[in-house]
């Protein structure tokens, strides 16, 4: 199957990070002739690992947090009353 449909069908799938990964996973396996079983389980784990981070980031969104802060970003005081 050529690499354009699989991009296509990962994409209809909505697998984001195993189309990420796709290329450096089959240039490994290829390299070390891993066996068809590890190069889908890489895939598998390169999709939930991006699922898990995506899921984060959108966590976070929604939180709120205020945004974190260097120690120049604070004002130092004018010594009045401290």
């Amino acid at each position: 199957m050529e690499r354009t449909h699989l991009f296509d069908l990962m994409g209809a799938l909505k697998l984001h990070g195993m189309k990420a990964a796709f290329d450096e996973i089959m240039a490994t396996a290829v390299k070390r002739q891993h066996e068809p079983q590890r190069v889908v389980g890489d895939l598998l784990t390169a999709e939930v690992s991006e699922k898990q981070a995506r899921s984060i980031r959108y966590q976070l969104t929604i939180a709120k947090l205020p945004l974190a802060k260097d120690l120049d970003d604070f004002q130092l005081c004018s010594g009045v009353g401290v």
